[in-house]
């Protein structure tokens, strides 16, 4: 939090205003900003006789413009912009008139506000001031045009509305970004070779050609990237490590790991170190072709250049073992990395609790369960799902029940799987009541009932001797139009009980039979 921190430049003369925006800066840095706090201070700041200096507020801006979001105050951008109205209503002799630095300030803090239309009036009001512009204002309108899906417009802010001496490669690349993230990848290689013509600041840098690269990579245009590879270098660019990071990612995807490594040789012989986001790449890539060996080797070599794997390698890892039934293996993974300093996240506790579902580890995953609690990691919906699915496929319904209403208390909604589970196992047991109260519970939450949940029914009525209960479910099934197609689950697998013979020509006579007649 240490950048976050508003710098006070107090006048020579001490003002109570400085010292109420002390008192703002230490909430800031404390993160017991509330916004309702703020307006108290800052609306007393602007009552004193000696205003503070517009250096000192431009670091209060700024320092909010990038402050994270947080339980107490979800918008801090927000609250900037809110500040400035403030001061603009209180008149100009209680605060010091606005800078080309303020309006700069502003103009982000609309953008990160995800309020891109104020940006564009805060410049507009810029422009009415007469303050002289500069690369970064532009630059931050740019953004927010970009933002607003009106990217053909910013590029004529850039070719003809900017200053000649102000565009820059960081203005290129908003709009380069912008293009290549809409697909438009074509436009943007005739944008950057338009900058390399104009040569000087305009040049095309590392992360302009990074840019349209990794464009061409996501709309599979390979050849394309690696022509516009050998072009920045023959302009004298050189390959950073998120330009190797694409063609290695794309190359990765695609199971070309031997294309893939000649790159990585490459790179390391150019003098680019490779970071996490390159070994995670490769592991991932090795992990899906089953290679654990060249996996192995990977890990040995980013701890032997001092850098431990991430939460997504390990989790990468993770999932290839326990889908492979290498649990042990998996766990031992899992356990090595809050000792290695990297705390699990849901999906690595997702993962691992999947494992211990697939040998029945039971008592383990209760334990895995306690552990996320005491990490503070929340569980989502595919997480109870594996749970009440591993209970309820031992019959241990009690359990799977108690997971039930505490995703309930915890504010997550149950789908499909979630009952279809849940049925289908009262309906094996013969507890047809429980499945009666759960299939009526499913319809109340508004969760979609298909095939699966009526052919789970019907199967149990109908196995445990109340075939003219069966015959009224495979009637509303034929009411509601519903099909059979049977869909995988969470695992795979589909969820409900596969129909007999029996109930297979049931269904024929009653949803095929009866219409005929």
């Amino acid at each position: 939090m240490s950048r976050l921190q508003v710098r006070s430049f107090s006048n020579s003369v001490s003002s109570h205003a400085n010292e109420l925006l002390d008192k703002l800066q230490g909430h800031l840095h404390s993160r017991t900003l509330r916004p309702d706090l703020v307006h108290q201070l800052f609306d007393e700041m602007l009552r004193q006789p000696v205003p503070v200096s517009v250096r000192a507020l431009n670091g209060l801006f700024a320092a909010l413009a990038r402050a994270p979001s947080s339980t107490i105050c979800t918008d801090a951008p927000a609250l900037a912009i809110d500040l400035f109205n403030r001061m603009a209503r209180a008149g100009r002799r209680q605060v010091p008139a606005p800078t080309i630095h303020t309006y700069s300030i502003l103009i982000e803090c609309c953008q990160r506000a995800c309020r891109p239309d104020l940006g564009l009036a805060f410049f507009g009001r810029l422009l009415k001031t007469g303050i002289k512009t500069n690369a970064i204002t532009y630059s931050s309108l740019l953004k927010c045009l970009c933002d607003m899906k009106r990217t053909e417009e910013a590029l004529g802010v850039l070719l003809h509305r900017m200053p000649d001496d102000l565009p820059n490669a960081i203005s290129y690349s908003v709009i380069l970004k912008s293009f290549c993230d809409s697909g438009r990848s074509q436009l943007v290689l005739d944008l950057l070779r338009m900058m390399a013509e104009k040569g000087s600041d305009h040049s095309p840098s590392v992360v302009s050609y990074s840019l349209v690269i990794d464009g061409f990579f996501k709309e599979g245009e390979i050849s394309k990237a690696c022509n516009l590879l050998h072009e920045m270098m023959q302009q004298g660019v050189v390959p950073d490590v998120v330009t190797y990071n694409s063609f290695i990612d794309a190359l990765c995807k695609a199971r070309a790991m031997e294309k893939a490594e000649v790159v990585l040789r490459s790179m390391v012989h150019n003098g680019v170190q490779p970071n996490a986001v390159t070994y995670s790449s490769l592991i991932q890539g090795y992990s899906t072709l089953g290679q654990l060996k060249e996996v192995a080797r990977l890990l040995k070599a980013m701890r032997s250049q001092g850098s431990m794997p991430d939460v997504v390698i390990c989790s990468s890892v993770m999932d290839y073992l326990c889908k492979h039934g290498r649990i042990k293996d998996a766990e031992e993974i899992f356990y090595s990395m809050a000792v290695n300093g990297r705390k699990p996240d849901i999906v690595s506790y997702t993962i691992m609790l999947h494992g211990y579902a697939i040998e029945g580890s039971l008592v383990k995953m209760i334990d895995l369960c306690e552990l996320m609690a005491r990490d503070g990691v929340v569980p989502d919906l595919r997480c109870f799902n594996i749970l009440i699915n591993a209970y309820a496929k031992y019959g241990m319904m009690d359990v799977a029940m108690l997971f039930l209403e505490d995703m309930l208390k915890q504010g997550v909604k149950p789908n499909e799987f979630t009952y279809l589970t849940v049925i289908s196992a009262f309906c094996k047991m013969g507890r047809m009541d429980d499945a009666m109260e759960k299939f009526s519970e499913m319809i109340d939450m508004g969760v979609p009932v298909d095939t699966e949940v009526y052919l789970c029914m019907v199967e149990g009525y109908f196995n445990h001797g109340d075939s003219m209960k069966a015959e009224k479910f495979i009637t509303k099934m034929k009411n509601r139009d519903i099909h059979h197609k049977l869909r995988k689950g969470i695992f795979g697998v589909p969820l409900c009980l596969v129909p007999s013979e029996q109930t297979k020509e049931l269904l024929h006579h009653l949803l095929t039979g009866v219409s005929e007649q």
